[in-house]
C-alpha cells in the first residue's frame, strides 16, 4: 500500500495551503517531530526538496534560495535546540525582507515545563527574527480546523505583506507514522489583494455589505457605498454602532434575531464585511449564510468572523467601492435592498403593542423620537440588542464599548464623549448593572448639561434572565445569588440613584409603568433643559423575557421550520461536531 500524507490533519492543511499557493521550494533538516510533515511532502512528489543537515547553513541556504529565484522558501527542523540554530539565518532574512516560513515541529505544548526530553518553549521569539508566529494546533475538533486554516492563511499571507520576509509556524505534532490518507481534504484558502492589483470580477446576483461597529461614513464614502449598491444590487447590514446612513441600510438585527422565520438578508451569494467588532450577535448570524465572504480594511489583517472568509483586500473602503463602482458592467437593480426593506417592514408590523415594559418597548418609543444630530452610547447585550430593533433619525449616530466588549466604561465613554460638542445632546442606554459599575463618572466636574441618560434599573443582569441565554434554564434561585447579581445596589432602591443624581446637580425622573414613562418622556427627550436629565426606569426580569421571546418570534416560515427540524434529526444522528460539519458542507456547495 504506497503511503501519501501523515493522518495528523494540521500536516494536511499546511501542505494544502503551500500547494494553494505555489509554494515549492522545501529545506529540510533531520529530526524526528518533523517526520510527519517531511515525509508527507516527500510523497506528495511535488515540491522541490532539499537536504541540510546543519539548520545554520539549512536557513541561509533558504536565503540564497529564495534571494536568487524570488520565492518563498520553507525550512523544517525537529524540536528541541534545533529551532534555535535558525536564529541567524532569520535575522538575515529579516532585514533584507526575504519570505522565508520556518516550520518548527513541536510536541504538544503542555509537555513545556515538565522535564520532556527534546521540548522547549518557543511561544515568544525575539523582535526582529520574524514578521508574525503562529501556532499550528493538532485538529481534534472543527474549532481546531478553523484555527489552523486561520493561522497557516496568515502566516502565508505574511511572507509577502508590506515588503515581505519570514515568518514562523511552531507545528504541534504527536509524531505519527500514519501516512494512509490518500487525498488532501480542501482546505480554506485566503485570497490576498491590495490596490493595484487585478482585482476578482463580482458575478454575485445578491450582495451584502456587513459594516461592524464603525466610524462615521464621510459623504464621499457613503456615496461610493451607495453607487456600489445600485451597481450589483447590494445591501448594507448594520446595526447601531455601524454608522452608515445612505440609501442601502438595512438594520439587521430584527432579520438575523428570528427563531421562526428565515430572512430573504440570508440569501446573499457575496457578504463584504467592513468596519470592526459587532455587538450584535442577532445580525451576526446572517453572516456565516453567505455563500461567500469577502473582508475590506485598510490595516489588512485577516480577520474571519465568518469563518467563510475567502478574500481579503488590503485598501481603504472608499477605494475598493469606488473601483468597482468604476469598472463598466451591466447596471443591475435594487430588488436585494427592496426585499430586505419589505422584510423588515413586514416584521415591524407583526410586533404587537401589548409588548410590556421593558427595554425593547422603551426602545420602541423613544427610538424614532431621538432629536436630530444626537450621539448614542449603548452598553452592550441587552440595551445595545432592545436598541437594534428600531430605528433612529438618520442624523444619528452610535457607540458602544464592543472593543473590549465588558460591561464597564459606558457612562464615561458617554461623559467623554459629550464633552466634545455641547450643543448636541448624547444619549446612554445601561442596564442598572453596567450603570453602578460606572457611576462615578456623573461626578465627574467637567460633564455638560447635554447628558440624557436612560437607566433600566431591573435589579440585576438581565443577560442572564433572557430566554436566549443558558442560565435562563435555571431558577432565580440558583441564578439570581452569583451569576446574574441580584440584590445589590439597594435592590431597586427608589432614592438611591435619585439622590445621587440630585446632589450632583442632575434633573432626575423616574417612571414604573407605561403611563408614567410616557409621561416623562417629552421631558427626556427634551433639547432646552438647562440640565443633564438622568431617567430611571424599574422594570421586572419576566417583562423584560417576554418582551424578548416576542421579538425573535413575529413570524414563522415554512423553511426555517424545515431548517430547524433537519438541525434536529441531523444531530440525534451524528451529533453537534457532525451538524457543522453538515453545515460547513452546505455553505460550499
Amino acid at each position: 500500500m504506497k503511503e501519501m500524507y501523515s493522518i495528523e490533519r494540521n500536516v494536511q492543511i499546511l501542505i494544502s495551503l503551500l500547494k494553494e499557493n505555489n509554494i515549492k521550494k522545501i529545506v529540510a533538516s533531520p529530526g524526528t517531530t518533523n517526520i510527519p510533515f517531511v515525509m508527507s511532502l516527500q510523497n506528495d512528489g511535488s515540491f522541490e526538496m532539499y537536504s541540510c543537515i546543519d539548520e545554520r547553513s539549512a536557513c541561509y541556504m533558504a536565503c540564497g534560495l529564495s534571494a536568487e529565484s524570488g520565492e518563498p522558501v520553507v525550512l523544517t527542523c525537529t524540536g528541541a535546540t534545533a529551532s534555535r540554530n535558525y536564529f541567524s539565518g532569520l535575522t538575515e532574512a529579516f532585514y533584507r525582507r526575504l519570505p522565508i516560513l520556518a516550520v518548527t515541529s513541536t510536541r504538544p505544548l503542555s509537555h513545556i515545563g515538565h522535564l520532556s526530553a527534546q521540548v522547549i518553549d518557543r511561544t515568544a521569539v525575539p523582535n526582529d527574527i520574524v514578521k508574525l508566529s503562529v501556532f499550528a494546533p493538532l485538529v481534534r475538533c472543527n474549532d481546531d480546523e478553523w484555527d489552523c486554516q486561520m493561522k497557516v492563511n496568515q502566516a502565508i499571507d505574511a511572507l509577502r505583506k508590506e515588503g515581505g520576509g519570514p515568518v514562523h509556524i511552531n507545528l504541534e505534532t504527536e509524531s505519527s507514522f500514519d501516512f494512509s490518507v490518500k487525498e488532501l481534504k480542501r482546505v480554506h484558502t485566503i485570497k490576498r489583494y491590495e490596490l493595484y492589483d487585478k482585482l476578482p470580477a463580482i458575478t454575485a446576483q445578491r450582495v451584502s455589505i456587513f459594516v461592524g461597529s464603525h466610524s462615521p461614513f464621510s459623504p464621499d464614502e457613503t456615496h461610493a457605498i451607495d453607487s456600489f449598491c445600485e451597481k450589483y444590487n447590494g445591501v448594507v447590514l448594520c446595526d447601531q454602532t455601524s454608522n452608515y446612513r445612505g440609501k442601502y441600510r438595512i438594520l439587521g438585527a430584527i432579520l438575523g434575531a428570528q427563531k421562526q422565520y428565515l430572512s430573504t438578508a440570508a440569501n446573499a451569494d457575496l457578504m463584504i464585511n467592513i468596519g470592526d467588532l459587532t455587538g450584535s450577535y442577532e445580525m451576526k448570524t446572517l453572516m456565516p449564510k453567505a455563500k461567500t465572504v469577502w473582508r475590506v480594511a485598510e490595516d489588512g489583517v485577516m480577520r474571519d468572523a465568518s469563518r467563510s472568509l475567502s478574500a481579503m483586500f488590503h485598501m481603504r473602503e472608499l477605494d475598493f467601492f469606488s473601483l468597482y463602482s468604476n469598472l463598466k458592467v451591466e447596471k443591475t437593480h435594487t430588488s436585494f435592498y427592496e426585499e430586505c426593506k419589505k422584510d423588515v417592514q413586514t416584521l415591524t408590523e407583526c410586533i404587537p403593542e401589548s409588548i410590556p415594559l421593558s427595554n425593547i418597548w422603551m426602545a420602541s418609543m423613544l427610538a424614532p423620537q431621538i432629536p436630530c444630530e444626537s450621539v448614542m452610547h449603548y452598553a452592550i447585550l441587552n440595551s445595545l440588542r432592545a436598541w437594534n430593533f428600531f430605528e433612529t433619525p438618520n442624523s444619528v449616530t452610535g457607540f458602544c464599548n464592543v472593543g473590549g466588549f465588558g460591561i464597564d466604561g459606558t457612562v464615561s465613554s458617554l461623559i467623554g464623549a459629550s464633552l466634545c460638542h455641547p450643543e448636541k445632546l448624547y444619549f446612554g442606554i445601561v442596564g442598572d448593572l453596567a450603570f453602578f459599575y460606572d457611576m462615578n463618572a456623573l461626578g465627574n466636574r467637567h460633564a455638560g448639561k447635554n447628558i440624557r441618560l436612560l437607566i433600566v434599573n431591573n435589579g440585576k443582569g438581565q443577560e442572564f434572565r433572557n430566554c436566549i441565554h443558558p442560565a435562563s434554564a435555571y431558577s432565580n434561585e440558583v441564578v439570581d445569588p452569583y451569576i446574574s447579581a441580584g440584590g445589590h445596589y439597594g435592590q431597586q432602591s427608589p432614592t438611591l440613584v435619585k439622590d445621587y443624581a440630585r446632589n450632583l446637580g442632575y434633573e432626575y425622573l423616574t417612571a414604573s409603568t407605561k403611563e408614567e414613562f410616557e409621561e416623562q418622556m417629552g421631558a427626556f427627550l427634551s433639547t432646552g433643559s438647562g440640565k443633564s436629565i438622568i431617567f430611571e426606569v424599574f422594570t421586572d426580569q419576566d417583562n423584560e423575557n417576554k418582551a424578548l421571546t416576542t421579538m425573535i418570534n413575529l413570524k414563522k416560515s415554512a423553511d426555517k421550520l424545515a431548517v430547524n427540524m433537519a438541525k434536529k434529526v441531523i444531530t440525534s444522528v451524528v451529533g453537534k461536531d457532525g451538524l457543522e460539519t453538515v453545515k460547513g458542507f452546505v455553505r460550499k456547495r
